[in-house]
């Protein structure tokens, strides 16, 4: 039995309060100072360093990572009524956001990492000249090829949106994630790897027209205040939460990465002769999470188990978004998914937040590996 004073949480909001605590209070004190609470100098700021920090030319700040793919793909020009190639192994965020542009969702399988299966996503548009965008998902914080989508979605003459949500700090091929097509998305909750005190999102792109685009749909659709040249949504980023990203979280997010890296190599290098699996990525992941795929025992019980050894293991995703009630007779599922029903119902999530001490992440080990016996 390993012998936990305290329970190793999947996050720790509380040490990560105690660390940005000073920063995150003056930037509250700066806006409220400043008078200006929405759409204001601290969100143009961040989204500014955001870009920078990320690579690409615009950022814009929105109410969510759902609301960040909708206005995407509506920004870069999806007609109601178009497919749209997604997966079905990830948050339901993903499929709603498609459903929410008017669109219907396609789904394909993914390969061993989780992420969308490239041979049978390019089998799909070749048959199915309907789909008109493709949206994967940097799943886990693992990267996909970013060659393997521009090649993809060039020969196909289709829209490419990448869901980044998981993968910020990610890339392969010395590239980030969210460069190889029109636009991405990202999510600002708070247990992502670049996470506000609240609820977020941003839409990432290289295009002008699509980026202003965007900044319009975020706000009712305005060309100028007052005059509404289309159906938007209200999705504005808070001055406040702008300004503690930027002030406190930001500059904190290549220390976090790196350390999210290190425990992630500690799991690597210690599971990897357990019936828990690793589900390891092809480059460099961002580690938003550790998932593995129990081979041999029921998921469930390995997972209370883990638990009572004081783990906070978590499911990331038990229910394919196909399956979900939510869209039930929407969408079109291409055949029976069976590697992304496997992952779902097999993988489990290892704490692998940044503020994870030593001493917690051989706790861990040693649970799994007890456990496994």
């Amino acid at each position: 039995m390993v012998d936990l004073p305290l329970q190793v949480r999947a996050n720790d909001f509380e040490r990560q309060w105690a660390d940005i605590r000073d920063e995150a209070l003056a930037a509250v004190d700066r806006v409220g100072r400043s008078g200006w609470l929405v759409l204001g100098e601290e969100v143009r700021l961040f989204e500014q360093e955001l870009a920078g920090w990320w690579g690409v030319q615009h950022a814009v700040g929105v109410a969510s990572g759902l609301d960040a793919i909708e206005i995407a793909l509506r920004a870069a020009g999806l007609e109601r009524g178009a497919k749209v190639l997604t997966t079905p192994l990830t948050a339901f965020a993903t499929t709603l956001a498609i459903v929410r542009a008017g669109a219907t969702p396609v789904w394909c399988d993914v390969d061993a990492t989780g992420g969308l299966d490239m041979e049978q996503a390019d089998a799909a548009l070749q048959a199915d000249p309907a789909i008109a965008a493709v949206v994967p998902v940097h799943l886990y914080g693992h990267p996909l090829d970013p060659e393997a989508l521009e090649d993809l979605t060039r020969r196909h003459g289709v829209s490419l949106i990448e869901d980044c949500a998981q993968s910020a700090g990610a890339e392969r091929a010395g590239r980030p994630t969210g460069m190889a097509g029109a636009a991405a998305a990202t999510s600002l909750y708070p247990t992502k790897n670049l996470g506000a005190l609240g609820d977020g999102g941003v839409v990432l792109t290289d295009d002008p027209a699509l980026a202003e685009r965007a900044r319009r749909l975020r706000d009712y659709g305005q060309r100028s205040r007052y005059e509404h040249a289309e159906i938007g949504l209200n999705s504005r980023l808070d001055e406040l939460q702008a300004a503690i990203l930027r002030s406190a979280q930001l500059p904190r997010l290549d220390g976090w990465l790196k350390r999210r890296s290190e425990i992630a190599s500690e799991y690597l290098g210690a599971l990897d002769e357990c019936e828990l699996r690793p589900i390891a990525a092809a480059g460099g992941s961002a580690h938003h999470l550790f998932p593995i795929e129990v081979t041999a025992a029921d998921p469930g019980a390995v997972a209370d188990e883990l638990r009572r050894r004081g783990v906070g293991v978590g499911r990331h995703y038990p229910f394919v978004c196909p399956d979900q009630e939510a869209v039930a007779g929407i969408g079109e599922p291409l055949g029976a998914l069976p590697v992304a029903r496997r992952i779902a119902a097999r993988e489990l999530s290892l704490p692998i937040h940044p503020y994870l001490g030593d001493d917690e992440v051989q706790a861990v080990i040693q649970a799994c590996l007890e456990a496994c016996r």
